[in-house]
């Protein structure tokens, strides 16, 4: 199953209570960080919903 890396680009300092509780649940905790997730439709959901503050690119396992 091929796997996401999500890498946070922006600050969450401003954002929506539920952006930064989004990007909390993936993990990220601050700018340049990155997590390596599995391609599901809740973390695409997730990714969806930040996406102005993350990098998302395909990695094979």
């Amino acid at each position: 199953m091929a796997k996401l890396k999500v890498t946070q680009v922006r600050s969450k300092i401003g954002t929506k209570q539920n952006h930064r509780e989004t990007l909390r649940s993936l993990g990220l905790k601050r700018i340049n960080h990155s997590v390596i997730k599995e391609d599901r439709p809740e973390i695409r959901g997730m990714v969806h919903t930040v996406r102005h503050l993350v990098v998302v690119e395909e990695v094979e396992d």
